[in-house]
């Protein structure tokens, strides 16, 4: 453990809120001196929170479920850990049906003080790394099960992944999205000739309708995160990164369900064991952190979020004890950072991603991982398939998340130049107005207007300037403060 971590375990560093141990209640005192009775040790900040697993504590062989209806291949009784032979098994077949992505050297990697390197799986065919699975799930099925065909339940990625290479192999592929699953990725799926059914209100009642489904039509289900050949082929994407990028010091990586880290840390632990492993995911659906304090995976209700690629209820049970062992560090991040992260990608390596894709970035940038500077760190950008319209809102989110796009409002005189005056002292300070408009029916002074400003700055420290100068000049001024953006430097 390096030392900033062991900073970071034992004395909460500025804009930590409190420590928690896994039996503990908010605002409880850390348990330093027993630490082996707790699972994972929890710093939580502004930013987010910290997990770091405590290997005193042995992960379960088994689990008890309350799930009505049993995927065979994700037993909780039963669990299957996969093993490097399966990683290397995955990789042979699928070799030629994915592509081999790039993990170039970031062009920001001085401004971060960290060498890092973007393994850039979002320009796969579909838009995102289930793709390996996918295909080498696929391909492991039988003659007959192949003409039966499969099934599974997504909010888009996996189905597209499933879709597209059961029509490549000429599989049959039907495939559940809960309601709120894009409509770019539901199309999709449609576009790729799978059977789509769109039906519940998350992932949890998708997957229930699919798993009765497959019992009832003799169809195979293909769990898009915890089947052993899905997370076998992921797990293709560390081999990959030891190739390009040698004996890297840490891999961040996004967590959903779980597959994803368990098949790539499988494969970087055999090669590589002195390379961190860490995980990130969104405040919204925090299902692996909750997996690490019930020390199994536990159901954790899902929000709206920016990385609905992440928002999946309940960790997988072959995910959580292959993974478990291998992780170093687990990190959840709020929802300005993602939006930070998007826009960031966006601006400095010409990345178009998602919010599952962009979460590893943002861990970088709420500063839960600043004991990696100095090292050669590898980011998965795991996914692209972003809404248009959702992208719209998430770059207009990550600049007013940096003290980029402010909001103010202003009284000014009511007289002929009075909006005039202040547009130019927002033009004289390089200030660009995005929206703007007046109201007088709710003021006390009928000689004044109430005008409300949406503009766009260069930076926070230009946002300030503006707030000084506008305090100057106005009396009645509320300047709308984003309290990302206030902390941004001491993040």
């Amino acid at each position: 453990m390096s030392p900033e971590e062991q900073s970071d375990e034992i004395t909460p560093k500025k804009g930590v809120k409190n420590v928690l141990s896994v039996n503990g209640a908010a605002g409880a005192k850390p348990n330093h001196g027993n630490i082996k009775n707790v699972k994972a040790r929890l710093i939580k900040k502004d930013s987010g929170t910290i997990l770091l697993p405590n290997r005193d504590i042995p992960t379960p062989t088994k689990f008890n479920t309350s799930d009505n209806v049993l995927d065979p291949f994700c037993d909780p009784a039963n669990p299957q850990k996969i093993s490097f032979h399966d990683v290397t098994s995955a990789a042979f077949l699928i070799k030629g049906g994915v592509e081999r992505t790039p993990c170039p050297r970031s062009t920001s990697s001085d401004a971060y003080g960290m060498d890092l390197y973007l393994k850039k799986d979002f320009l796969q065919v579909t838009g995102s790394f289930k793709e390996r699975g996918a295909r080498y799930a696929l391909l492991c099925l039988s003659d007959e099960q192949k003409k039966t065909g499969v099934i599974s339940a997504s909010l888009g990625n996996h189905a597209q992944a499933l879709s597209y290479h059961g029509w490549k192999l000429n599989i049959p592929v039907t495939v559940v999205m809960p309601k709120a699953a894009p409509i770019m990725k539901v199309q999709k799926c449609r576009n790729y000739k799978a059977n789509v059914i769109v039906d519940g209100k998350d992932m949890a009642e998708a997957k229930a309708l699919a798993m009765k489904m497959a019992q009832d039509c003799g169809l195979i289900y293909v769990n898009g995160y915890d089947h052993p050949h899905i997370m076998a082929g992921q797990g293709t994407i560390g081999l990959e990164i030891l190739e390009q990028v040698p004996n890297p010091d840490a891999v961040i990586i996004p967590v959903g369900g779980g597959g994803l880290i368990a098949g790539i840390a499988t494969a970087i632990k055999a090669v590589s064991p002195t390379t961190k492993v860490i995980g990130v995911e969104s405040e919204k659906c925090p299902s692996f952190s909750n997996a690490m304090e019930n020390n199994g995976p536990i159901h954790t209700p899902s929000e709206n979020t920016l990385a609905d690629g992440l928002a999946v209820p309940k960790v997988g049970y072959n995910a959580f004890i292959t993974a478990m062992p291998l992780i170093d560090k687990l990190v959840v991040v709020k929802e300005e950072w993602i939006a930070l992260a998007i826009l960031r990608l966006v601006e400095e390596e010409k990345c178009v991603v998602e919010g599952a894709g962009a979460s590893g970035f943002a861990a970088i940038l709420a500063g839960h991982l600043n004991e990696l500077k100095g090292k050669r760190v590898v980011i998965l950008l795991c996914g692209g398939n972003i809404d248009t319209t959702v992208f719209g809102r998430c770059l207009e989110r990550g600049l007013a998340a940096e003290g980029r796009l402010v909001k103010f409002f202003v009284e000014v005189t009511d007289r002929p130049g009075g909006i005039h005056e202040l547009c130019e002292i927002l033009s004289q300070l390089g200030v660009s107005i995005k929206d703007i408009m007046h109201e007088r029916a709710w003021l006390k002074d009928i000689y004044t207007v109430e005008v409300k400003v949406v503009c766009e700055t260069r930076d926070w420290t230009h946002s300030m300037e503006l707030k000084n100068v506008l305090k100057e000049n106005y009396t009645n001024l509320s300047f709308c403060e984003e309290p990302l953006a206030i902390n941004y430097n001491n993040a």
